[in-house]
């Protein structure tokens, strides 16, 4: 008796559990009815309600509520704002960095012959002012004649460089081989630009180092010749890049130019589907700034050589604006296409774009005041891996060799124009020197110009030092930060100076040694967001190969 009620208890189990599972779709689609008869009549009904009309009926008239997923709804809708912000504030950033490198740019052709000279000066007039500081020369001062005597030599072995045998050679060759050749310009190009800014700095601390310390270098003499030796070769390298672009300006069905403008959107592949960080989307940003403009200057060489085969007919530049034009319009759609993405797929809001902007104005700032830890044009070089000296030199080679100069009527007008660039560049300084400042009150980091000098010289800026010098400077602090930008601070102030280190050297990355300790303190305390000017950033470029 106990064994048939409980096989009639199974199969009233399984007729129930049959019930349900035949049921479970009747009741999406609305056809199921709850009956309040017996379950056999129920499941009758419901088997006998699916047909195709009702269906399609359902299908018709079924409706869904939003509003009871408002977050997600919200989310995806800010996430499409935030993609239309991102052209505008990208603009924002790239039109301040173009002209942060511009100014790094003119500084070669203007000011640093002019601190040549003086420095100069200063040695013929040796014996008789006597040495001051127990030094023959400022170090800002050798790092000028460095960089003064490299460009010279670099020029000079230009000369021995054949442009039009260059030219034929490369229009001789294949449109796919010289597809692969643009590309391995373009790697070669940021691996320059990644160890060329090392190979400078070396050079300069080696001549400049307190002689009291330790010898444990090579010397000034093989550091000398192995940066020239690489201004040289970089400057080689971009003129067969530009040798190339012009190839590709010339050719008949223009094939050629559209397959290296192509050659852009690959670069959205290999960057959108990859996760982002902040500081690494500082560093893309950085690269891409260095990239637009040195396209800029490529277009200019191209320009320059056609003019002069044309005999400088304004006829002829007309023909060159389309294919101009295409060049920039396809590398300003993919720099913001690729961006867009990037801040859509790791949750980054167009607001960071700002941020970047503001830090770029602290190093500006930064590298104003007195005793800076570097000079503006090396700071930028660091910070983007722009380096003006090869561009400079192959620029100065072209324009000497494209226009002919001859009588005092020409030499005037040389004259002339390197006023204008000096006016040019004295404007650019004080507009993007203002505009700094205002970028930095508006993010709030005036304090950090003003933080007493900590022990270490290299490392990062501890976080305590940090939110206890956040204090209301309101319009007291206004006036410190223009009067510390124009003018010297005054010895009477305070004995210890207003700047600390110009955190040139930290914003990146984290030092090897340091990377240890935050992971061992983030299982301590909950994880903060790095700021970006307490990253240390010395050792990286900022052109990063994805």
């Amino acid at each position: 008796m106990a064994a048939a009620a409980a096989a009639v208890s199974g199969e009233d189990k399984e007729e129930d559990g049959g019930r349900k599972t035949a049921s479970a779709p009747a009741e999406t689609l609305g056809f199921y009815e709850p009956n309040d008869g017996s379950l056999g009549e129920g499941k009758k009904r419901s088997l006998s309600d699916l047909s195709l009309f009702r269906f399609f009926g359902a299908e018709l008239t079924r409706g869904y509520f939003l509003e009871h997923n408002e977050a997600k709804y919200k989310e995806r809708r800010e996430r499409v704002y935030t993609c239309l912000r991102i052209p505008k504030e990208l603009e924002k950033l790239m039109f301040f960095g173009f002209f942060l490198c511009l100014d790094a740019f003119l500084y070669v052709f203007t000011l640093l012959p002019m601190r040549v000279l003086l420095a100069l000066v200063r040695f013929i007039t040796l014996p008789c002012c006597g040495l001051s500081d127990g030094r023959v020369l400022q170090p800002a001062q050798v790092c000028d004649v460095l960089k003064g005597i490299i460009m010279g030599i670099c020029y000079f072995m230009l000369h021995y460089v054949d442009y039009s045998m260059m030219y034929h050679l490369i229009r001789g060759q294949s449109v796919i081989k010289l597809y692969i050749i643009y590309n391995m310009l373009e790697v070669a190009d940021r691996l320059f630009s990644s160890f060329g800014q090392d190979i400078l700095d070396a050079l300069y601390w080696t001549a400049t180092e307190p002689k009291e310390r330790k010898r444990a270098h090579l010397g000034v003499i093989p550091h000398f010749f192995m940066a020239v030796l690489y201004v040289f070769l970089h400057a080689i390298l971009i003129l067969v890049q530009a040798t190339t672009l012009n190839v590709a300006f010339n050719s008949h069905n223009k094939s050629l130019l559209t397959i290296m403008m192509s050659n852009n959107f690959v670069e959205i592949k290999g960057s959108v589907f990859k996760k982002f960080e902040k500081n690494n989307l500082f560093q893309m940003s950085n690269s891409d700034i260095k990239e637009r403009f040195t396209n800029y200057v490529l277009l200019l060489i191209v320009c320059l050589r056609n003019m002069e085969q044309f005999s400088w007919n304004p006829d002829h530049l007309w023909v060159l604006f389309p294919d101009v034009c295409m060049v920039i319009a396809s590398e300003i759609a993919v720099d913001v296409v690729k961006h867009a993405f990037i801040t859509k797929f790791n949750d980054i809001t167009a607001d960071v774009y700002s941020e970047y902007r503001a830090s770029l104005a602290f190093e500006l700032v930064s590298s104003r005041q007195k005793n800076a830890c570097t000079d503006y044009s090396d700071s930028v070089s660091r910070r983007m891996g722009f380096i003006p000296l090869p561009l400079a030199v192959l620029l100065i080679r072209v324009v000497t060799s494209s226009v002919k100069v001859q009588g005092i009527l020409a030499y005037s007008c040389v004259a002339l124009f390197y006023f204008g660039l000096i006016t040019l560049k004295i404007l650019n300084s004080i507009v993007l020197l203002g505009k700094s400042c205002q970028y930095i009150k508006e993010a709030k980091m005036e304090e950090k110009l003003f933080q007493p000098p900590t022990s270490s010289t290299q490392g990062k800026t501890p976080k305590k030092a940090q939110n206890k010098s956040k204090t209301n400077l309101g319009h007291h602090s206004d006036e410190i930060l223009s009067a510390s930008v124009t003018s010297q601070p005054s010895k009477t102030v305070s004995s210890e100076p207003l700047l600390v280190e110009s955190n040139s050297d930290k914003f990146l990355t984290t030092p090897d040694g340091e990377e240890k300790d935050i992971a061992e303190g983030s299982r301590e305390q909950k994880p903060v967001d790095k700021d970006l000017l307490d990253i240390d950033r010395f050792t990286i470029c900022g052109n990063r190969i994805d």
